[in-house]
């Protein structure tokens, strides 16, 4: 992937975010930065950054795709709390041993995959508790 200066600006945005971001949400924030990268820009970048292994992916309860810069080089997954957005990455052992055992019963090869596990935090539910404490 040629490194363009608006690749670089959208790459160093990601550097300083650490939470999971929208295009739009990433468009927005180079827009407010002074920046006239256009929205397909920032899609198509992140879109090869994916591919590269560079950022994460994940999709919310819309479906609409959610990026981070990744923290782990190796293969992971993400804890991610529907409330405040915290994600933690993963390693699933066992993840990967039962998608390996699937795709080899099913004469499946070069396969990938994806785990996001959403919950409550536990800072979001001492936060709820509290809050119910106190209604």
């Amino acid at each position: 992937m040629r490194m363009t200066p608006q690749r670089a600006a959208i790459d160093d945005l990601l550097d300083g975010t650490d939470d999971f971001r929208t295009a739009q949400q990433l468009h927005g924030m180079l827009a407010s930065a002074g920046s006239t990268i256009g929205l397909a820009t920032v899609y198509r970048t992140l879109t090869a950054l994916a591919e590269a292994g560079r950022v994460d992916v994940l999709r919310n309860d819309e479906g609409e795709s959610l990026f981070r810069r990744c923290l782990r080089a190796e293969h992971h997954h993400h804890l991610v709390c529907r409330d405040c957005g915290r994600t933690v990455e993963i390693a699933a052992d066992v993840v990967e041993r039962w998608a390996s055992r699937i795709a080899r019963e099913n004469g499946f090869i070069e396969i990938d995959h994806t785990a996001e596990i959403f919950g409550t935090c536990s800072r979001c539910a001492a936060a709820r508790y509290a809050g119910a404490q106190h209604a």
